[in-house]
């Protein structure tokens, strides 16, 4: 049996190197192809997968191969854990003294059926042979013709598909995972100005209150004196309602977390997207609480951030 690989790997195709830093994460995204003959036959594999929030492989092989289905879905699903998979496996036989079988009854029963739509639909023409040959079950193979050889060279085939597939499924999460660096930075350069207009709320909220209070008594030409302790204390109210420390800890803690699951050795997407959840819901909290315009600027940045990330996210394996 001889394997031919339709583009070269790398010695190792499920890591490749950004830098300094090894980028295990994948894409669901992807394409490969691998193909392998033998004596009197050859076989043909095509992968494709593309983003799926589960596994789900859609296979296209001959009908002599239906005895194989599920130890070829096996072999996919020991090699991947997520995305739509289609795999395409062409088998042809090369030798020319390899012979078919008619299935007759199968034969008969498409004519028969084909002479039916004739006559009930008043339509003219032939039956042609060889459309007929084409037709599901009408030829096979004898079952004794089908050996060891054959099957590990399906296999082989199969594998070099899956990892050519692997191959360019790394390079796409190699690019994903740099891009979505990149987004993290950008969210993260936003949380100081958070905290730094955070910090300076309660003064705020004590010049603003103690300017609206005196504007009002002038405006009813009273001139009494504004409690300073009853103001302390609605200033701190205010302060109160309006704390986001504990969101800020929380949006820094997430940025780290995703960044460390970005490098792990792992299936991350389902992780990664739940990230993204909480870093929505942090944000929506920071805008809820506060009035303060830069504040609201830097948590809408974080937003338009964490959307373009989960964009990114549903196509990581």
């Amino acid at each position: 049996m001889s394997v031919v690989s339709s583009q070269s790997l790398p010695s190792d195709p499920l890591t490749t190197d950004y830098g300094r830093l090894t980028i295990t994460m994948k894409s669901m995204t992807g394409f490969g192809r691998g193909a392998a003959s033998g004596d009197g036959f050859s076989v043909g594999v095509e992968v494709k997968t593309v983003n799926n929030r589960y596994l789900d492989i859609h296979l296209r092989a001959p009908q002599e191969l239906n005895a194989l289905e599920m130890e070829i879905r096996k072999r996919v699903k020991a090699r991947l854990s997520r995305g739509r998979v289609d795999l395409n496996i062409s088998f042809d036989r090369t030798d020319a003294a390899a012979s078919y079988e008619v299935n007759q009854s199968v034969v008969g029963a498409y004519v028969d059926a084909l002479r039916e739509i004739q006559r009930q639909f008043n339509l003219s023409g032939d039956i042609d042979v060889t459309s007929i040959a084409r037709l599901p079950g009408a030829l096979s193979s004898p079952r004794d013709e089908f050996n060891d050889e054959m099957m590990d060279a399906i296999e082989a085939a199969i594998d070099q598909a899956l990892d050519s597939l692997e191959q360019m499924r790394t390079a796409e999460g190699a690019a994903l995972a740099e891009e979505m660096r990149g987004r993290l930075s950008k969210i993260e350069s936003a949380l100081p100005t958070i905290e730094s207009a955070a910090a300076g709320l309660g003064e705020a909220y004590r010049q603003r209150l103690h300017k609206r209070i005196t504007e009002l008594l002038a405006r009813e030409a009273q001139t009494i004196e504004v409690d300073a302790g009853r103001l302390a204390q609605e200033v701190a109210y205010l302060a109160d309602r309006s704390d986001i420390t504990e969101e800020l800890a929380r949006l820094k803690s997430h940025v780290e977390q995703f960044r460390d699951a970005i490098g792990l050795q792992d299936e991350v997407g389902k992780r990664l997207d739940f990230l993204l959840q909480e870093f929505n819901r942090e944000a929506n909290t920071v805008l809820s609480k506060s009035t303060e315009i830069s504040i609201k600027e830097a948590a809408l940045s974080i937003k338009a951030e964490v959307e373009k990330l989960r964009e990114q996210v549903q196509n990581v394996e």
